[in-house]
């Protein structure tokens, strides 16, 4: 009866270390997977965020650079407004002079002919500044027409009609043509009234050198009120 039993009894242990095996292989590589689903899922959660933040920092610094350049394009505008406005009210004065003859002809101003003064220059000999030779005057000089209207603001601007009509006033004061002027300065007459301006001309030949003083007046333009004769420019 016993070795009956131990044969009986035999094969059942068997089958339950071999079940039991097969549980724990089975245990073990889901064990296994459920570790590599852990890290894999970790590893995209961790490069996602790190995704995220690239991209988040990307856009602050694309907004950034936006923004910078936006503050440089308001500045570059300012500035040209800026200058613009200078060039408006501050006087022209370069190295190179300005060839009155090269001027634009579209610009034309009334009153073509002016009227010559009918009493003489009055000539003054000398003067505190010693580099003025004679001083010139004249009660009949007249404005020399304009065709601007409404309040007038000088402009200082070589293509501007106001800048044409004040080389014709300069012309008509000192007696020399256009075509044969040199301009060295043009601006506002800062000793004088805001509607006065001065200019220091030439004649191509440099033989002769003057300062001139103009005055605006309402609704007729530009008009000399004194020229000197300067030794030097």
């Amino acid at each position: 009866m016993k070795h009956k039993d131990f044969q009986f009894n035999g094969p059942s242990r068997s089958n339950q270390r071999a079940k039991r095996r097969k549980t724990n292989l089975i245990l073990n590589s889901l064990i296994v997977i459920v570790l590599l689903l852990i890290i894999i899922v970790s590893f995209s959660i961790f490069f996602s965020n790190g995704d995220k933040a690239t991209e988040k920092v990307s856009d602050q610094n694309i907004e950034t650079n936006a923004k910078d350049k936006e503050d440089e394009a308001n500045a570059s505008v300012e500035e040209e407004e800026t200058n613009n406005t200078d060039l408006e009210e501050e006087a022209v004065e370069t190295t190179t002079p300005v060839d009155s003859e090269t001027e634009s002809d579209d610009t034309v101003t009334e009153n073509e002919t002016v009227t010559e003064p009918e009493s003489e220059d009055i000539v003054t000999e000398g003067s505190s500044d010693p580099n003025v030779k004679t001083t010139i005057t004249n009660p009949d000089w007249q404005a020399v027409g304009t065709v601007q209207s409404g309040e007038h603001v000088p402009v200082y601007n070589e293509s501007s009609t106001d800048w044409q009509e004040m080389l014709k006033a300069i012309s008509y004061g000192t007696g020399i043509e256009q075509s044969n002027m040199t301009v060295w300065f043009l601006g506002r007459n800062k000793q004088g009234p805001q509607n006065q301006s001065v200019a220091t001309v030439t004649t191509k030949d440099n033989s002769q050198t003057y300062r001139v003083f103009i005055e605006w007046v309402d609704n007729q333009g530009w008009k000399p009120i004194k020229i000197e004769e300067l030794y030097e420019r």
